[in-house]
């Protein structure tokens, strides 16, 4: 704080016996007593002891060179004049707090508003704001009241807007004296009263539109008085506002209070005024250090709301992952049931086609039954002329002739058939195709795969005797080709003969050509039914070749078969994994519900405990005992009540504090036998 000092003769500046003087006539008129006397009276003397060596300093130095005029002393004794009043007014304030604590330690309970030192304490501060007041002109006349500069403080601080409403609302108030001392009552029982003086302190500027610039609450006195106040901190006070007529008080100050006998007292009363400063320093760190836990705390909850809406996110994504994978399950369940109806369909297609395939197939085989018995009939029939025709050998060898042309064609008949076995093969590709598409619908057919298999286990039977027929079929035409070999030799042998039988043969042709017109005849039947016989062996021949695609047909269904069942054994091992799956999704969900429902837990814990406040508790909860000096208040970090330190002597790790902390006794023994529940 700088202060602007006017240059002023030495002969003008009063001395010590007049100031003496001067205090002795106005401590007569107001007929104080001798303590206060001898208090002001060092007050001043030590004020004007500075004051005079501050003069001389600036004499020395060569400022003070021109006599002052009658307004610069006025000036000056003004000024002096508001620096007496400022200390005899820190004095009293300093009296008034000593007394006040002295008397509450003593007292040892909270006090009242009968209380007669805390009655002149709320004096002495009435006056210490009155003093250096600006007198503010309105309609109705000249006010002063301190009540002004207090209502900053709710704009300043807006912990005090609470005590700004409180005042407001009390309809026994009507003048702007009693709300201020309604306010200073509130002040002093949140213990906060130091603070919002010293915000006031700290915005100056805002103090000059109430104040004059010598007052109390503009220089360092006012600073000091701040100071004082802190030391209130340690009282606890019950203030009733009701039923108190503030408006009316007169504050006039009580010296009785602080009239003492002897100076031995003064010693023994600045010893308990340090140790009262040392617990209130003690407390104030002890605040400083549950300032920051609250504020750790709060950083904590944050965190965890974070953590919270986080989880909160992860399981509504979890929720709409679930519901696609429910979704993708309703509709491959959905192709599934569409491809077991299609493969029935065709499973009953296939059943059916082979119904009638199996008739077709025994009506072809009792045909082929019939021709095989005319056939052997014909071959009996052949034997006989055979053995007629042994005589007739160039009859046969023109019969050899027209063999061979009906080979060649024959021949010719292959080649036609094997290019139709080509298109037949490209087609039974087709249809494989085609039947590959059928059964990469079909998953679950192996009943109707079973039938097929035994309906192809008897083709295949049939299939057999057919061909064992057809062997027995070949073995016949090879004795018979065997037998026309022996009629070739026989006929060489013959012709050997016959040269010499020309002759007479020659003879006989007359006689022969009779009855060769006959056996021409017979020839061309025999021909006509070599050619029936002949049809017939084709005819065979391609029921052969369609039960031969028809077994290559169903070889390939049972590689489709085996393909089927590799694809659904890997479809099976998919949707074990995908079970699997779901089934770490629904224990990843658990334990994110179990911590969802711990830190659930935590944060009722953290909203439905509060935090109680020093001012709140006068008494353990637990003993019901009340506090002291020597029986401190102490916080259950749990439940957030106030208890004296044999009941919160536990230590148990929180989960919102890094470190074990003070629980009650209450709070341990639920804290673990939560732990053994949650254990077990």
């Amino acid at each position: 704080l700088q202060e602007d000092f006017e240059i002023v003769d030495k002969n003008q500046i009063p001395n010590t016996t007049e100031l003496k003087n001067e205090e002795k006539e106005k401590t007569e008129e107001a007929r104080w007593s001798a303590p206060i006397l001898s208090l002001a009276k060092k007050a001043s003397e030590n004020l004007a002891l500075s004051y005079g060596n501050a003069l001389k300093s600036a004499s020395l130095v060569g400022f003070i060179s021109k006599p002052v005029s009658n307004d610069s002393t006025a000036k000056t004794s003004a000024r002096y004049h508001a620096m007496e009043e400022r200390t005899n007014l820190m004095n009293m304030m300093k009296l008034s707090i000593k007394i006040l604590i002295q008397a509450a330690l003593s007292l040892g309970r909270t006090l009242d508003s009968d209380f007669p030192p805390l009655q002149q304490f709320f004096v002495v501060l009435e006056h210490c704001l009155k003093h250096g007041l600006k007198v503010k002109k309105t309609f109705i006349g000249q006010n002063k009241s301190f009540f002004g500069p207090l209502e900053l403080v709710e704009k300043l601080c807006p912990d005090a807007s609470d005590i700004a409403t409180s005042v407001k609302n009390l309809p026994e108030l009507k003048t702007a004296v009693g709300r201020g001392r309604a306010w200073l009552y509130l002040a002093l029982m949140q213990k906060k009263l130091a603070d919002y003086l010293k915000v006031l302190l700290d915005h100056k500027h805002l103090l000059s539109e109430f104040y004059e610039p010598d007052a109390l609450m503009m220089e360092e006195e006012g600073a000091v008085i701040v100071g004082l106040l802190v030391g209130l901190n340690v009282i606890d006070a019950n203030l009733c506002l009701k039923g108190e007529d503030l408006d009316s008080q007169v504050g006039v100050i009580d010296f009785s209070l602080y009239l003492k006998e002897t100076q031995d007292s003064d010693g023994k009363q600045d010893g308990g005024i340090t140790a009262v400063l040392d617990q209130k320093h003690y407390v104030e760190e002890l605040n400083r250090h549950l300032s920051c836990t609250v504020a750790d705390l709060q950083n904590k909850i944050d965190c965890l709301e974070k953590t919270n809406s986080k989880l909160q996110e992860e399981l509504a994504a979890a929720t709409d992952r679930i519901g696609s994978l429910q979704e993708e399950q309703q509709q491959l369940k959905q192709q599934n049931e569409l491809i077991r109806e299609r493969s029935e369909k065709s499973v009953e297609v296939t059943k059916e086609d082979t119904k009638v395939e199996l008739d077709t197939y025994k009506q072809s085989r009792q045909g082929l039954d019939e021709m095989y018995s005319d056939v052997w009939k014909q071959l009996k029939e052949e034997k006989k002329i055979r053995l007629e025709l042994e005589k007739e050998l160039e009859l046969q060898i023109g019969m050899k002739t027209e063999m061979e042309i009906a080979m060649k064609l024959l021949e010719k008949d292959t080649h036609e058939k094997q290019d139709t076995l080509v298109a037949l093969r490209q087609q039974l590709e087709e249809v494989k195709a085609i039947n590959l598409q059928m059964f990469h619908k079909s998953q679950n057919a192996e009943c109707s795969l079973q039938q097929k298999t035994e309906a192809i286990s008897s083709f295949e039977g049939k299939t057999n005797e057919m061909m064992s027929s057809m062997k027995q079929m070949e073995e016949r035409l090879q004795h018979a080709e065997k037998a026309r070999q022996a009629a070739e030799e026989r006929c060489n042998k013959m012709k050997q003969e016959l040269a010499g039988r020309l002759d007479t043969c020659r003879q006989q042709m007359s006689q022969l050509d009779s009855k060769c017109s006959t056996l021409e005849k017979e020839l061309k039947s025999e021909k006509e039914q070599r050619q029936t016989l002949q049809r017939e062996l084709h005819q065979e021949k391609d029921a052969t070749t369609l039960l031969k695609t028809e077994l290559q047909q169903m070889e390939g269904l049972k590689k489709e078969l085996r393909k089927l069942q590799d694809e659904k054994q890997q479809l099976e091992k998919v949707c074990e994994e995908q079970e699997q799956a779901l089934q770490e999704m629904g224990l990843h969900l658990s334990q994110s519900k179990l911590k969802m429902e711990d830190i659930k837990e935590v944060n009722k814990a953290l909203k439905g405990h509060t935090w109680l406040k020093d001012d709140e508790a006068t008494h353990c909860k637990q003993c019901e005992k009340e506090f002291s000096i020597s029986r401190r208040k102490h916080h259950c970090r749990n439940c957030g009540d106030i208890f004296c330190n044999t009941c919160s002597s536990n230590e148990l790790a929180l989960p919102s504090y890094p470190k074990p902390v003070r629980v009650c006794d209450t709070c341990h023994t639920l804290l673990l036998q939560r732990c053994s529940s949650n254990s077990s």
